[in-house]
C-alpha cells in the first residue's frame, strides 16, 4: 500500500499505464508473463506493509474459525438480500432461481480463489485486498484496479449503513411511540438527529483495537442479521397473500425496452445481494496458522497455512447465509408476488401486515436491523481505519496511540455522518455505483488467480477463470447500465442535505 511517487510528465504517467495494462490483458489471454515482472511485484506487495504489526487489521492473529464465521456472517448478511423478491417479480421463478443459483456458486468460487491466494507467496500473507491485487497487477495497475472498490466498499458501504440503521430507528420509534411520540412522552428526532445518534453509537463501539476484539459485536451482527430476515419471511408467509398475487413475470406486460431493462435490473438486484468480497482477506489475516505451527504475526508456510480454517469458517457462514437468501427470496416472492414493492421486503411487509403484527414484533424486526448496522458498521469501517493508521505509522514511525486512534476513527465517524446528511438519496445510485464495484466480487479474484498461480495455458482452471474473468466484465457492463436506465425510467430525489 506503499504510494508510488508521481511522474513529472502527466503524458508519460498516463503511457505508463496503458502499456502496464496491455501487459496484462496480453498475459492473460496468452498464460505467460515475464518472470522479472512476477518477481518484482510480488516483491513490491512483501515490502508494501513492513508495519503490519501495528495495524488494526494484522496486529493480532489470534482469530478461529468460530471467529471468522461470525465476521463473514455478519459482512454477508445485509439489507440488501430484502430486495430479492423484487427481482424474481422481474424474473419468474424459473429464472430467478436459477440466476440467484448461478450467481451464489461464482461469487462462492471467487471466494475460494481468495481464500488460496492469501498464502500463495511462500513467506508471505496477503492480509488486504489491495496488497493482492499490487502483487498481480504490479504497483500502480493494482491500485488502479481495486482502490476505487475497496474504499467505496468499506467507506461507502459505512455510509449507508448510516442512513439504513439511522432510519430503522425512526422506524422503531414511529413504531412503538407513534409519529409524534405523544405514546412515550417524547419528542420525535428529525432525519439528521437519526443519523447523528446512529453514529455516535457506532464510533463507541469502532473504539475496539482491532478484528478480534470486534468478533463478539460480529455475532450479535450475525445473530441480529439472521434474525430479522427469518422474522420477515416468516410471518409474511403465515399471514397469507394480499387479494392479488400473481406470480407471472412482470417483464410479460411491458413493451421491449422495458423488458429489457427490467431483467438487467433483476441481475444486478441479485448480484448486489452478494457482499463482503472486499473483507475475506482482512478476515483471514486475523487467523494464525494451523494448531501446530507457530502463531501471532509471523507469516506462514506451505505446512502451516490458515487457509483450511479459513475455508471451514467461509462453509459455515455461506451456508447460513444460501439459507437466509433462498428464504427471503422464495419465502418473499411467494408471500406478495408482483404486488412486491420496489422497496422490496423492508417496505412490503408493513404495507400489508404492519396493521395485524403486534408492535412489539414489528419493534423488534426494527431493534434487529440496526444492530445489524451497527455490527457490520464495525467490520466493514475496519479497512479504512487500517488505511488511516498505515499512513499516521508510516510518518511518525511508531505504533498509533490510544489518542490518535481515537481521533481517526471519531474523524471517520463524522466524515460519514456528514456524507449521509449531504447524500441521503445515495441509496438510490446504490445500485449504480454498487455495479461499478462489482468486479472486485466476480472479475478481480479470476484474474489475479491467472496472474499468480499462473496455470498451464488452456488447461481446465485456465478456461474457467478466463471464462468467469470476461463473462464478469459483461455482468459488470450490464449492472451498470441497468442501474443507468432504473436511474432514468424512475427518475431520483435528490435531497441534497434533507434527510
Amino acid at each position: 500500500m506503499g504510494e508510488v511517487a508521481a511522474e513529472d510528465n502527466p503524458t508519460a504517467d498516463y503511457i505508463a499505464v496503458l502499456t502496464e495494462t496491455t501487459h496484462v490483458v496480453i498475459a492473460i489471454t496468452t498464460g505467460s508473463i515475464a518472470d522479472e515482472s512476477t518477481a518484482e511485484a510480488a516483491a513490491a506487495a512483501r515490502d508494501a506493509n513492513p508495519l503490519d504489526g501495528w495495524l488494526p487489521i494484522t496486529e493480532s492473529r489470534d482469530g478461529s474459525t468460530v471467529s471468522a464465521v461470525f465476521h463473514l456472517l455478519c459482512s454477508g448478511l445485509g439489507i440488501q438480500a430484502l430486495m430479492l423478491p423484487v427481482a424474481f417479480a422481474s424474473l419468474g421463478w424459473v429464472w430467478g432461481i436459477i440466476t440467484l443459483s448461478i450467481g451464489f456458486l461464482w461469487q462462492l468460487y471467487t471466494i475460494w480463489a481468495l481464500v488460496e491466494l492469501h498464502e500463495s507467496v511462500p513467506g508471505t500473507r496477503y492480509s488486504r485486498f489491495l496488497d493482492l491485487s499490487i502483487a498481480a497487477f504490479g504497483p500502480r495497475l493494482g491500485k488502479l484496479l481495486a482502490l476505487f472498490p475497496v474504499m467505496y466498499l468499506s467507506g461507502g458501504t459505512c455510509v449507508m449503513l448510516i442512513i439504513n440503521g439511522g432510519g430503522a430507528m425512526e422506524d422503531l420509534f414511529k413504531t412503538m411511540c407513534g409519529g409524534d411520540g405523544a405514546a412515550c412522552g417524547i419528542k420525535p428526532l428529525d432525519g439528521v438527529e437519526w443519523f447523528l445518534l446512529f453514529t455516535c453509537i457506532a464510533i463507541v463501539i469502532a473504539q475496539l483495537p482491532n478484528l478480534n476484539p470486534i468478533a463478539t459485536v460480529s455475532l450479535f451482527g450475525a445473530i441480529a442479521a439472521v434474525g430479522y430476515g427469518a422474522l420477515i419471511w416468516i410471518l409474511s408467509v403465515t399471514k397469507g397473500r394480499p387479494e392479488g398475487v400473481s406470480y407471472e413475470p412482470l417483464i410479460e406486460a411491458k413493451s421491449v425496452e422495458a423488458r429489457i431493462g427490467s431483467v438487467l435490473n433483476a441481475i444486478g438486484i441479485i448480484a448486489l445481494s452478494f457482499r463482503g468480497h472486499n473483507l475475506v482477506l482482512e478476515i483471514q489475516g486475523t487467523l494464525p496458522s494451523t494448531p501446530k505451527c507457530s502463531s501471532g504475526t509471523l507469516p506462514s508456510t506451505p505446512k502451516c497455512s490458515s487457509k483450511e480454517s479459513m475455508w471451514r469458517a467461509v462453509i459455515i457462514a455461506y451456508s447460513l447465509i444460501a439459507l437466509c437468501l433462498y428464504s427471503l427470496a422464495i419465502g418473499g416472492f411467494w408471500a406478495y408476488g408482483s404486488k412486491i414493492p420496489n422497496g422490496g421486503l423492508y417496505v412490503a411487509f408493513p404495507q400489508f401486515h404492519g396493521h395485524d403484527t403486534p408492535k412489539l414484533v414489528m419493534g423488534l424486526t426494527y431493534l434487529l436491523i440496526v444492530a445489524s448496522c451497527l455490527s457490520a458498521f464495525q467490520i466493514y469501517a475496519m479497512p479504512v481505519f487500517d488505511t488511516l493508521e498505515l499512513r499516521y505509522t508510516s510518518i511518525r514511525n511508531c505504533r498509533c496511540s490510544r489518542r490518535a486512534r481515537t481521533f481517526l476513527r471519531v474523524f471517520f465517524g463524522c466524515l460519514t455522518f456528514f456524507v449521509a446528511v449531504a447524500l441521503p438519496f445515495l441509496g438510490s445510485l446504490a445500485p449504480l455505483i454498487g455495479g461499478m464495484t462489482s468486479t472486485l466480487t466476480f472479475v478481480l479474484p479470476c484474474f489475479m488467480w491467472l496472474m499468480i498461480k499462473r496455470p498451464r495455458r488452456k488447461s481446465g482452471k485456465w478456461w474457467l477463470n478466463v471464462g468467469l474473468g470476461w463473462l464478469g466484465v459483461v455482468l459488470w457492463a450490464v449492472m451498470v447500465a441497468a442501474a443507468i436506465w432504473v436511474l432514468v425510467d424512475r427518475g431520483i430525489n435528490a435531497n441534497f442535505f434533507d434527510p
